[in-house]
C-alpha cells in the first residue's frame, strides 16, 4: 500500500513538473497571463483535483492574502480567478534554476529579506504591477504551515496595502497539505475548498488590521473543518 502511495505521489510530482515546463514554452506564444493559467489548469486536470469555491470574488480587489500549506496552492489560486496575478516571493526562489524562470517570466515580485533597502524596491515593484492592473498575491505567513494553524503574518503585505490604500481580499484554502505535500511525499486527489472572505480597504490608522485578518482567516479555516467532514 505504501508503495502505491509513493508511486501516486511521484506521478503527481512529474505531472506538476511537466505542466510547469509547458508553461515556459507557452510564454513565447501566448500573451500574459494565459501561459500561467493554462499550466495551472493542466496541473488540476492531471492531478484530478476539483475545487469547491465559497464566497464571492471581489473583481476590484488589488491584493489577495492567502494562507499557504502546499506547493499546489499557487496552481489552485491561478485557476479560481481570471485575474492576472503578481506573486510576491523571496528573492532566493528567483535564483533557483528552472523554478526561478517560472517567477521571472510572468514578472512576479522578488523580496530580498536580507536587504534593508529591499522595502523601497518592493513598494516600487508593487506599484508597477498595480498600475498594470495586476492583482498582487501574498502568502503573509512567509512559508508553509501544514498543521492547521496559520503562522504569524509578516508585515510586507501590510506595508504595501497601507502605502497604496489597496482593496484587500483574504482567501482561505482548506487543508491543501493533505492533498499534496512534498515533504511527506503525500498525494490525495480529492476536492479542495477555497473560501473568499469579504474584502476591505487597507487603513493604516488601524495598526492591527493584519493581525485581526489572520484571526478571522483562522476562524474561517477552523469553522470549515468543523462543519465539513470532506475537508478533514
Amino acid at each position: 500500500m505504501k508503495i502505491l502511495a509513493l508511486i501516486s505521489f511521484y506521478y503527481a510530482t512529474i505531472m506538476i513538473f511537466v505542466s510547469m515546463t509547458f508553461m515556459i514554452i507557452l510564454f513565447y506564444f501566448l500573451p500574459k497571463p494565459y501561459a500561467v493559467k493554462v499550466s495551472a489548469w493542466l496541473i488540476r486536470f492531471l492531478l484530478f483535483i476539483p475545487i469547491n469555491k465559497k464566497g464571492i470574488e471581489d473583481k476590484e480587489a488589488q491584493m489577495f492574502l492567502v494562507n499557504h500549506q502546499s506547493d499546489i496552492d499557487i496552481g489552485v489560486m491561478e485557476t479560481i480567478t481570471s485575474q492576472d496575478l503578481a506573486w510576491v516571493a523571496k528573492k532566493e526562489l528567483f535564483d533557483v534554476p528552472f523554478f526561478g524562470l517560472l517567477l521571472k517570466l510572468p514578472n512576479d515580485i522578488a523580496v530580498d529579506r536580507e536587504s534593508k533597502t529591499s522595502l523601497v524596491k518592493l513598494l516600487r515593484d508593487a506599484k508597477d504591477r498595480i498600475d498594470a492592473k495586476r492583482t498582487i498575491v501574498i502568502f503573509p505567513e512567509g512559508t508553509r504551515s501544514s498543521k492547521g494553524k496559520m503562522l504569524p503574518f509578516k508585515a510586507g503585505a501590510k506595508m504595501i496595502a497601507n502605502k497604496y490604500k489597496l482593496r484587500v481580499q483574504p482567501i482561505v484554502l482548506i487543508n491543501t497539505a493533505s492533498r499534496y505535500n512534498i515533504k511527506t511525499k503525500h498525494y490525495n486527489p480529492s476536492t479542495i475548498t477555497a473560501i473568499y472572505m469579504d474584502s476591505f480597504i487597507a487603513d493604516k490608522s488601524d495598526k492591527e488590521w493584519l493581525n485581526s485578518t489572520r484571526e478571522k482567516m483562522q476562524k474561517v479555516y477552523d469553522d470549515e473543518l468543523a462543519n465539513s467532514s470532506s475537508d478533514r
